[in-house]
């Protein structure tokens, strides 16, 4: 059973911010092996991050939230990976 998937107001400008052909290749990500086991896909991150995980999409970051118990996933950014971390 896969998970509903929310969005940030961050994470939304960041998609619109990528090329489009990253920006249809991380929606496929995200509304396929993401929203279907978002555990496997990514990693935690470590403090101050450490309610996150990030998964890989080649050069680009998605960082998202899960919620087990409402089977959710948020998104909450998609960045290059050398912004992915910073401090917004």
């Amino acid at each position: 059973m896969s998970y509903r998937v929310g969005w940030t107001p961050t994470a939304k400008k960041g998609m619109r911010g990528l090329p489009p052909k990253i920006r249809d290749a991380v929606d496929s990500f995200i509304y396929g092996p993401l929203a279907d086991n978002p555990q496997r896909v990514g990693k935690r991150l470590r403090s101050p991050l450490e309610d996150q995980h990030s998964a890989r999409r080649g050069e680009y970051r998605v960082r998202y939230v899960i919620h087990e118990d409402e089977r959710t996933v948020t998104i909450m950014g998609v960045d290059h990976r050398r912004d992915a971390y910073r401090p917004h």
